[in-house]
């Protein structure tokens, strides 16, 4: 199903081109593929194989890949989170770069925009999977598919069950949680709240203006005044006004006093449960739907991609395929933990005697939204930015918030022109 969209191709090529000056070395004249001894090597790039939990688990699960073929193999490329996008997004502009991408969705819908991703429609016949609706609608822009969902991580509200045996259902109770759990050097609640954390700050604030039934854009224009924002983020600074959470604390810090008992409750994607269980794995935390007036949340939706440099287009593509066999599928899920993958699977008994919480994720999906501008998804970063500024501006006190969003909708209504 394709979504709403207004195509601004110029625009996003002009962003594609201009993040970065130079392209990383190493890269073929048109794609990292490559062709010895009737073997084609594509080279699959994403920051997820640098990550100390993961990345092993995943380097397998090629593996697995490459021992079931006899003409293609694939290798992992890491890239640093920091400067994925504009490594790979530069590489890309320039013809060249990896064949396969896992993209977080701003850098996703920049290369699309900009041609430089692969339409999928006559090398994946997606008919033949049972693919989740909800997060795979992104993956289609004016009716041609440019992605696979690889991971999608859903936000939900984990909490310390040592301190809070019954989650709050309401944001009434949320507040008056959070409330009285604050005292001394111990926090009802965290979540970022600096300009310093921009990207982390609008992850935040996009459950509150979901989960009040708000949005920043119709589609086609802007609506980040609209009155159930307002409402979504006021209840944001008022959360901030009451002293419950440590103010000035990052991410890091604050994630640290949560694993420590010292934060009751935080609002975070799936990706952060097996992370947990690694880091801390005698800490008693649960999930539970975030207690907003309206389920919907955010989601880290993370595509993965064909390079339209790419000469082994074919090749790329069977590996697509056969990640989305119902097997790999879910030994796939089983190595990301809390999140989904392409398909509708069924977690493993043993997996859900870890994490009973698992269906907690799995059943938010359908109500789960990347953390995009509908409509204006490749200027997303821009638009961030000038949100997050006038936000932070009024938690500050510098401006009331009702001002600040309508500077807010001026600013960015002017930049997208």
């Amino acid at each position: 199903m394709s979504k709403p969209r207004v195509r601004r191709a110029t625009v996003a090529a002009a962003t594609v081109v201009g993040l970065a000056t130079a392209v990383s070395a190493g890269c073929g004249s048109d794609s990292d593929a490559s062709s010895e001894g009737g073997v084609t090597t594509l080279t699959f790039a994403a920051s997820t194989f640098g990550d100390p939990g993961r990345g092993p688990q995943l380097q397998e699960w090629i593996d697995e890949f490459n021992a079931s073929q006899d003409e293609i193999r694939v290798e992992a490329a890491s890239v640093p989170y920091p400067t994925f996008g504009q490594t790979v997004l530069t590489q890309m502009g320039g013809g060249e770069g990896p064949d396969l991408v896992r993209f977080d969705m701003p850098e996703f819908e920049a290369a699309s925009d900009a041609g430089l991703i692969a339409p999928l429609d006559d090398l994946i016949d997606v008919d033949q999977y049972e693919l989740l609706e909800q997060p795979d609608r992104f993956m289609v822009h004016d009716d041609v598919r440019h992605g696979i969902i690889f991971e999608a991580s859903n936000y939900a509200m984990f909490y310390n069950a040592d301190l809070i045996p019954e989650p709050p259902t309401t944001y009434e109770d949320f507040f008056a949680t959070a409330q009285s759990l604050t005292s001394g050097d111990v926090f009802g609640l965290a979540f970022r709240q600096t300009e310093a954390e921009e990207a982390g700050v609008w992850q935040d604030i996009f459950n509150y203006v979901y989960g009040f039934g708000g949005a920043w854009s119709d589609g086609e224009n802007l609506t980040i005044n609209a009155p159930e924002n307002l409402e979504g983020l006021q209840a944001y600074k008022d959360l901030y006004d009451a002293n419950v959470i440590p103010r000035g604390a990052d991410a890091a810090t604050f994630r640290r006093m949560f694993a420590e008992g010292k934060v009751a409750m935080e609002l975070n994607n799936g990706g952060y449960a097996t992370h947990l269980r690694a880091e801390s794995p005698d800490l008693n935390f649960s999930a539970a739907p975030i207690p907003f007036p309206v389920r919907s949340q955010g989601a880290i939706l993370a595509p993965i991609v064909i390079n339209e440099a790419s000469e082994a287009k074919e090749e790329a593509a069977t590996f697509i395929e056969w990640a989305l066999q119902e097997e790999n599928q879910v030994a796939l899920q089983e190595i990301l933990g809390a999140s989904s993958v392409a398909t509708a699977t069924e977690r493993s008994p043993e997996s859900l005697q870890e994490m009973p919480f698992l269906t907690t994720f799995d059943e938010l999906t359908e109500s789960s939204l990347p953390q995009v501008v509908l409509g204006f998804e490749a200027q997303t970063p821009d638009i961030r930015k000038i949100v997050v500024q006038n936000v932070i501006a009024a938690l500050q006190g510098e401006v009331d918030l009702q001002t600040a969003l309508d500077d807010a909708q001026e600013q960015a209504t002017e930049l997208v022109g």
